[in-house]
């Protein structure tokens, strides 16, 4: 299994082997991220629930849920890079300010948004 540095090593080196850098500005790849996590969202469109969880299971599917996770993944791998950004740095400090956001006792089963969990909350 790869690990983030070596993806991103792969990454950068399709691109460079394509002279593709000039191209890929910070504000082009969050274009491009957007786009790509458009074509993951348009795999769900005018589908029902039963429909979008089968999609696993289909083999086309599959491939396509695959290909449009992996397109979202590699633009990110570039906007981070570009920005230099260390992901799973950033993911992990995300994951610890989303456990303030939403403690266990205030959003155990809920959907609501965190400001709405801290003004329900009792005063202490």
């Amino acid at each position: 299994m790869s690990s983030l540095a070596s993806l991103l090593e792969s990454v950068r080196q399709f691109r460079d082997q394509r002279n593709w850098q000039q191209f890929h500005s910070l504000r082009n790849l969050i274009v491009s991220l957007n786009l790509e996590a458009a074509e993951l969202l348009e795999l769900t469109q005018w589908k029902g629930d039963a429909e979008i969880a089968a999609l696993p299971d289909d083999p086309v599917g599959a491939e396509n849920l695959r290909d449009e996770c992996a397109d979202v993944l590699l633009y990110l791998l570039l906007i981070a890079d570009a920005a230099d950004i260390d992901l799973l740095a950033a993911a992990e400090a995300k994951l610890a300010k989303n456990a303030r956001k939403y403690p266990v006792d205030r959003a155990w089963g809920s959907s609501a948004k965190y400001t709405t969990l801290n003004r329900s909350a009792d005063p202490d």
